[in-house]
C-alpha cells in the first residue's frame, strides 16, 4: 500500500468518509475500544465499507505514523455511476462491451485485466464493493496506467449489475467451464457484458444462474484452467474478432 493511497488516524478517516472520499477498505486494530473508535466502526458499518480487524503490528507495517488504530485504503480513481455509464455508452452509437468482475481479489490480475480491457475497447468495468481487489499502486502499475482510461463502476452486488445490463438490452455472458459452449459458439457481436469469476471460486452460482449465456475456453492440455486475466484476454479478443 502506498502513501498516496492511504490515510491514517481515526478522526481523519471519519472526516474522509463524511466528505465522500472513496474508501476501499479500513483496517482497524483488533481489541481497540473508545468513543471515537466506536464512532468510526459505526460509520464504516453504516456506509458498507469493507473492513478488517488486524493486530497493531499490521498497522505499524502499513504506516510508521501515529495511526491511532486505524488505517484506510483510498481509491486513486473516481468511480462511475453504472446507470449513467450504460446510458452514455448506449447513446454513443458504439456496440457496448462491458466486463463484470465477480469478486476478483488479486490486484495484479485486476490490473492486467484493466490493461487488456483498454486495449480491446471495453466500455466499462463493473466490480463489487465488497470482496473485490482494490485499486492501489500494484493495480496501477500492472495496468500500465489503463486504470485512468477505462471507466470503472462499483455496485453492491454483481447480480445488481447483471439485472441492470439485461434491462438495458445488454446480453450477459458468463465465462465458466460449466457449459458445453466454447467462446466460438457464442455471439459477441451484439451489446454484451462478460462476467469473469474470482481466482479460486469462479463465478458465484447465484450470479451464474441469471446469466443469459455461458461460454468456456477450449483447453487441450492437462491443466484444467487458465489464469483469470489470461482467460479474460481470450474472451475479449474473441469479441474483437467477431466484431471486425
Amino acid at each position: 500500500m502506498e502513501n498516496s493511497t492511504q490515510i491514517f488516524g481515526i478522526r481523519a478517516i471519519i472526516e474522509a468518509i463524511n466528505s465522500g472520499k472513496t474508501i476501499d477498505k479500513v483496517f482497524l486494530q483488533k481489541g481497540l475500544h473508545g468513543d471515537l473508535f466506536n464512532e468510526l466502526e459505526s460509520l464504516v458499518n453504516k456506509t458498507g465499507i469493507a473492513k478488517s480487524y488486524v493486530p497493531v503490528e499490521k498497522l505499524n507495517r502499513l504506516t510508521k505514523k501515529n495511526h491511532q488504530g486505524a488505517v484506510a485504503q483510498i481509491s486513486p480513481v473516481e468511480f462511475y455511476d453504472i446507470e449513467n455509464l450504460v446510458v452514455n455508452v448506449m447513446e454513443s452509437g458504439k456496440t457496448p462491451l462491458f466486463l463484470l468482475l465477480d469478486q476478483l481479489s488479486d490486484v495484479r490480475n485486476f490490473g492486467a485485466i484493466i490493461r487488456t480491457a483498454e486495449c480491446t475497447g471495453v466500455s466499462g468495468i463493473i466490480i463489487q464493493k465488497k470482496g473485490a481487489a482494490p485499486i492501489n499502486g500494484d493495480t496501477i502499475k500492472t495496468s500500465a496506467g489503463a486504470v485512468f482510461k477505462v471507466p470503472i463502476c462499483r455496485v453492491d452486488h454483481i447480480k445488481d449489475a447483471v439485472f441492470y445490463m439485461q434491462a438495458s438490452g445488454i446480453k450477459v455472458i458468463a465465462a465458466t467451464e460449466k457449459t458445453n459452449n466454447t467462446i466460438y459458439d457464442v455471439s459477441f457481436t451484439e451489446p454484451c457484458a462478460i462476467i469473469m469469476g474470482s481466482e479460486g471460486r469462479g463465478i458465484n452460482p447465484s450470479v451464474l444462474k441469471v446469466a443469459d449465456d455461458k461460454a468456456k475456453l477450449p483447453l487441450l492440455g492437462d491443466i484444467e484452467s487458465l489464469n483469470v486475466s489470461v482467460a479474460c484476454g481470450a474472451f475479449l479478443y474473441e469479441a474483437v474478432r467477431q466484431r471486425r
